[in-house]
């Protein structure tokens, strides 16, 4: 862990208990998030991002286990807190946006309570300091008239609306690190690109280090500094975005890219990526994205590939990469 680094995660290894077996999620998973960085975490659904986020705040459902690895957030390992010593964590200093914005609120509670319950638990403030602290919340994301606002009920509120008032709770205490889960998959491009501006102000005016789990490589290129590229549990790219997007070493990470439908170029069809992911109860002992590679040589059949440095700034966990073959 750097003196830059806010919070760095270090070889995490996730696995599910269920009845066909042993399930593993997240293996050998490595990052380092800075302060006052928007870092992505990229991949198809299924690839452990969700799980990797959901470690960092301990909210796994019982059936998992942690087997190894360290999470150092400001330098304290978050995997041997005490339960109580997390609880004074969660909301206060790491606070999430989940994916849906809609299942996060309570129907039957005013925007005001449900924001007013997240201050109250980690600030004693009395009721008219409160509501003065959650007006200034709601204008900060850019709730219009949030006076008035503040007292409606989240049906009163439209998609993008639900998710800024989210930020807003996510904000609520002044954390050091969000964590946005697909904060945008729900909502329409214009709205998306009035939370991506959201987030950038975010960091730019309060400092705050983002969190960025999605499967959008456009959403990544809009906002992140850096990305980590996760597939079948694995992280197998990590890179600046500029270098990502510019010099793509991974096989996997060139196929997601060359994914993006576009404009500028006259195709009779969008490209796929052949195959599919590898079942997570039977991840293979070779390079996991084998089965779908083009470049795939015997090699590849030796072991997965450790995330090793091909270029300042880039790791790859590939065998023809780190050789120089691709």
């Amino acid at each position: 862990m750097t003196s830059k680094s806010l919070i760095s995660v270090e070889r995490l290894q996730v696995h599910f208990s269920t009845t066909r077996g042993l399930l593993r999620a997240v293996n050998n998973v490595s990052f380092e998030v800075n302060r006052g960085e928007a870092y992505g975490i990229v991949g198809e659904s299924g690839s452990g991002k969700s799980v990797t986020a959901l470690s960092i705040l301990r909210i796994l459902p019982p059936t998992s286990r942690i087997g190894f690895g360290e999470i150092l957030f400001n330098g304290r390992n978050l995997l041997s807190l005490s339960d109580k010593e997390m609880r004074a964590i969660r909301g206060r200093e790491i606070s999430m946006i989940f994916q849906d914005p809609q299942s996060s609120f309570d129907p039957i509670f005013t925007i005001s309570n449900q924001i007013g319950e997240a201050v109250s638990i980690h600030r004693k403030l009395v009721t008219k300091e409160r509501d003065k602290h959650i007006t200034m919340l709601l204008r900060s994301v850019g709730i219009p008239e949030p006076e008035i606002r503040k007292n409606h009920y989240p049906h009163q509120f439209s998609g993008g609306m639900k998710q800024r008032a989210m930020s807003a709770m996510a904000l609520s205490n002044s954390p050091e690190l969000i964590i946005a889960d697909e904060p945008t998959t729900s909502l329409d491009v214009t709205i998306q690109a009035q939370i991506i501006e959201l987030f950038r102000n975010l960091i730019k005016e309060l400092g705050v280090s983002i969190l960025l789990i999605t499967h959008d490589m456009g959403l990544i290129a809009e906002l992140c500094d850096s990305v980590s590229v996760m597939y079948a549990g694995y992280i197998v790219e990590t890179a600046d975005v500029y270098s990502l997007f510019r010099n793509p070493r991974h096989p996997y990470t060139r196929a997601l890219i060359d994914s993006i439908p576009r404009l500028d170029l006259d195709k009779d069809k969008l490209v796929s990526i052949p195959g599919r992911v590898p079942d997570p109860l039977n991840i293979p002992h070779f390079c996991v994205f084998q089965p779908r590679c083009n470049f795939s040589t015997d090699i590849c059949l030796g072991g997965m590939p450790e995330l090793l440095q091909v270029r300042e700034g880039t790791k790859v966990a590939c065998y023809r990469a780190q050789r120089g073959d691709l």
